[in-house]
């Protein structure tokens, strides 16, 4: 059952203008005005979104911020990338993704680091999301969280000189250092 305090917090959200990047994270509307980055096709989160999903393999879609993914009650977040797979297009809405995606990718910032790292992730393990990548433009790495396996900690750290490589896309594979070229 949803407590006054919960309605008021999902309401607050859902009256911000769209397109906004205000985020609703364990009850907490968090304004998100130092993360407004334009994401286009150099950036970490527009190559994901333009070389992600191999095109002779579909097998699910793939959304860029700002797209709510509505989480529970309290938790309505806008992820830089977000994939759903087709087995969970019943979660496709035209306000956003309701319930957890497959995949999630926050590109971290100076402005938003912690909270993604932290509360976020928390609350990503918790709403069921598969997998979680944070990547790291300045450490030039990728830890990649399989919640399944681990919710705590990463199951693998992507270094630069390395693949990307994920079970939930088959068929993806590119070379870490394309994500982080500027």
């Amino acid at each position: 059952m949803i407590d006054a305090a919960e309605m008021l917090a999902v309401d607050g959200h859902r009256a911000t203008p769209e397109g906004t990047r205000d985020q609703l994270v364990e009850g907490e509307l968090i304004r998100m005005f130092l993360h407004r980055t334009s994401i286009m096709r150099t950036s970490p989160a527009g190559f994901l979104f333009f070389h992600g999903i191999p095109a002779e393999k579909p097998c699910g879609r793939v959304f860029i911020a700002p797209c709510d993914v509505y989480l529970s009650n309290h938790d309505v977040v806008q992820p830089d990338v977000v994939f759903v797979a087709e087995a969970n297009f019943g979660s496709l809405k035209e306000a956003g993704v309701h319930g957890a995606p497959d995949l999630v990718v926050e590109v971290l910032s100076a402005a938003t680091a912690q909270l993604d790292k932290k509360a976020k992730r928390r609350v990503y393990a918790r709403a069921g999301v598969k997998e979680l990548w944070l990547v790291d433009p300045l450490l030039s790495q990728i830890p990649r969280y399989d919640f399944a396996r681990d919710t705590a900690k990463h199951v693998q750290l992507i270094e630069e000189n390395e693949t990307v490589e994920t079970p939930l896309l088959p068929g993806l594979r590119f070379a870490a250092v394309e994500i982080f070229k500027r």
